[in-house]
Formats: structure tokens, C-alpha cells, sequence
């Protein structure tokens, strides 16, 4: 298995500790007066979502996750089931609602996602940075308001919902950060 010193760290490094996967958020390096240098890392679990916080001194080294991205394509929802292709082997995988959390606000049909297999088996998955949605449900503005930075929730096809700006209409095409969530700008009318 491969192993990463502590000169290799750095951010979107993947490591396994005590047996599952985990990705660093963040690496701070310090060198204090006398004595090795400390290394800390900022992990997230890959299975649970957890944050965990750990120090290791120069020299150290860590465990190498046995993790694959892949790029898929989001096919349909089964009840709390969200179904993927591969888009190199066509090969099918399942994700529960725990696991794609409040991700699926952004899943529709055919969208191109990133996916991490752990061990042969689906972990996660990440969907593009920016994604098109129709808005299905919204309130209409109201006349004559013309003052800035007034929004209103919007329903997307998705049946998400999001903060929109008080111009947007039913049937308009609107571009959401996936990372945030928040609106970016108004694709067509």
C-alpha cells in the first residue's frame, strides 16, 4: 500500500486512518524554535462527512487511500435511491439519500457528476461547479418593485429551492453554484 510523508501533504490529498478514507481540507506546516517541524492536518471523512483535526511531526508518514474518482452520469431517482452510470464501463451505481444528503437539489437527469469509489464501492459524489436548472414554481414580483437585492425562494425541476432575485419568472433557465447554493445569473428567459 502506499504511504505519503509529511513533505507530500497538501490539500485533495486522500489517506486512510484507522481503516477509512479520508480527504484533507487543509495542511498547515509550522517549524517551531527547536524540534521537528509539525504538520497539521484538516481531514473530512469520506464515509460519514465528519471533520477531524490531527498533528503529525517531519518525517511521519500516512497511509495512501485506496480511493478512484470517476466521472458519471446521473440517470434517475428510486425512492431514496440515486442511480449513476459510468461513463467509460456503463457500469450502474447506487447512492441512498444519506449519502448524496441535500445534493440531489441539483440531480437532474443526465447531468455529468464526479464520483469516489472506495474499494470498488461508490462513497460520494460531487456534481458540476455551476449547474442549469428551470425554475417550476415561484412567486411573481411585485410591480413597481425596483429596489435592489430583492429576492424570493424559487422551486427548480429538481424540486429544490432556492433564493433567486425578484426578477426571475416561472420557466426561466437560472445558474446555481452547487458549492454554495447560491444564485449566479439568469441562463433565458
Amino acid at each position: 500500500m502506499a504511504t505519503y510523508k509529511t513533505s507530500d501533504f497538501r490539500k485533495g490529498l486522500k489517506i486512510q486512518l484507522d481503516g477509512e478514507p479520508y480527504l484533507v481540507v487543509e495542511s498547515t506546516f509550522r517549524k517551531p524554535g527547536k524540534g521537528n517541524a509539525i504538520y497539521t492536518l484538516r481531514m473530512k471523512n469520506l464515509i460519514r462527512g465528519t471533520l477531524l483535526e490531527r498533528n503529525y511531526k517531519g518525517g511521519e508518514s500516512v497511509e495512501a487511500a485506496d480511493v478512484e474518482e470517476i466521472d458519471v452520469q446521473y440517470l434517475y431517482r428510486q425512492g431514496d435511491t440515486f442511480v449513476f452510470m459510468d461513463n467509460k464501463t456503463y457500469e450502474q451505481y447506487e447512492l441512498s439519500g444519506d449519502q448524496i444528503d441535500d445534493l440531489w437539489r441539483y440531480l437532474k437527469e443526465g447531468l455529468a457528476c464526479s464520483m469516489i469509489l472506495w474499494n470498488g464501492n461508490p462513497i460520494t459524489m460531487t456534481p458540476p461547479n455551476h449547474v442549469e436548472l428551470q425554475v417550476t414554481q415561484c412567486e411573481p414580483g411585485a410591480k413597481g418593485d425596483t429596489a435592489t437585492n430583492v429576492t424570493k425562494p424559487a422551486i427548480v425541476e429538481t424540486g429544490g429551492e432556492f433564493i433567486v432575485p425578484g426578477f426571475i419568472k416561472e420557466g426561466n433557465v437560472i445558474k446555481i453554484d452547487s458549492r454554495t447554493g447560491d444564485y449566479v445569473e439568469r441562463v433565458s428567459n
